[in-house]
């Protein structure tokens, strides 16, 4: 199957050289030259010069931006490419009402849509280890499962257009509380004076055990909050989870709320491009030592 990425950021760079390892990428675009050029260098291929090219060499077009307005923009450039038939996969983190205007927008080109949203962090995108959830129709996801079983570690079909992305805003929700947990006990655990490295291989042998806890813990410890999710990206989606709940549930979101405003003051700091571990930052500053 040929395949195009669009978005070649930290994930859709990850997703691209693999697809490349496996002679199943065909195209690409990135809105900045840099990231297509260092690609073109690493697979032979030369970067598309829009979204409606990536789009008439492509079955399979994989999205992977950064919001809303990004993905609408993206999928309306592309619409002059497009042909009938072609599957059109969104990983990026949008509202579920988006996927669904997506979708409608698509089927008035032929085109097939589903959402697919990712989870797993950098390192997931790199090693091809991401758990994706996937909205849509399921046999449009059959049709695609060999490519993406070479991008993802666990793809699991959720329901109809935008359960994928509702299925995100859990996973974006869960992350924020995590997140407070981690920073929060481990700067209490550094304001008691403890040999940090030990507590987090211990406590990171039992119930409190997590992904972040394993993968984030001991570079927060040294202040080093260089790679990973981003502040200002987290604050995005989790605004959108925010939305989604009051538009759709009407559900309190307490801890995304205070996420929200400890991202805000990491962002007024400078530090909105940092990994969300920086969240230390503000839990060290209000330990009394």
């Amino acid at each position: 199957m040929k395949v195009g990425i669009i978005g070649l950021g930290a994930m859709g760079m990850g997703m691209a050289l693999n697809l490349s390892k496996k002679n199943q990428l065909s195209s690409f675009w990135n809105r900045s030259k840099e990231p297509a050029q260092e690609l073109s260098n690493t697979t032979g291929l030369t970067a598309a010069n829009s979204p409606a090219e990536v789009a008439s060499q492509s079955e399979l077009i994989i999205i992977c931006v950064s919001r809303d307005a990004d993905v609408l923009e993206v999928v309306n450039a592309m619409l002059s490419g497009i042909k009938e038939g072609t599957i059109v996969l969104d990983t990026s983190t949008v509202s579920s009402n988006t996927a669904k205007e997506v979708s409608d927008i698509l089927k008035t080109v032929g085109a097939r849509f589903l959402d697919g949203p990712v989870s797993g962090g950098v390192e997931g995108a790199k090693n091809g280890t991401m758990a994706m959830m996937i909205g849509g129709n399921e046999v449009d996801l059959e049709k695609i499962r060999s490519c993406l079983e070479i991008i993802t570690g666990n793809i699991v079909y959720i329901g109809p257009t935008g359960s994928g992305q509702a299925t995100k805003a859990v996973n974006q929700i869960m992350v924020a509380g995590i997140n407070q947990a981690v920073t929060e006990a481990l700067a209490f655990g550094q304001a008691m004076d403890l040999d940090m490295d030990k507590v987090i291989d211990v406590v990171g042998s039992g119930a409190a055990a997590n992904w972040f806890l394993d993968h984030r813990g001991k570079t927060m410890l040294k202040n080093e909050f260089k790679n990973g999710f981003k502040v200002a990206l987290h604050h995005k989606d989790l605004s959108i989870c925010q939305d989604m709940a009051k538009n759709n549930s009407g559900v309190d979101l307490p801890t995304v709320e205070m996420t929200l405003d400890n991202y805000q003051e990491l962002i007024k700091q400078g530090y909105g491009e940092e990994d969300i571990s920086s969240l230390f930052r503000i839990k060290k500053s209000t330990q009394k030592t």
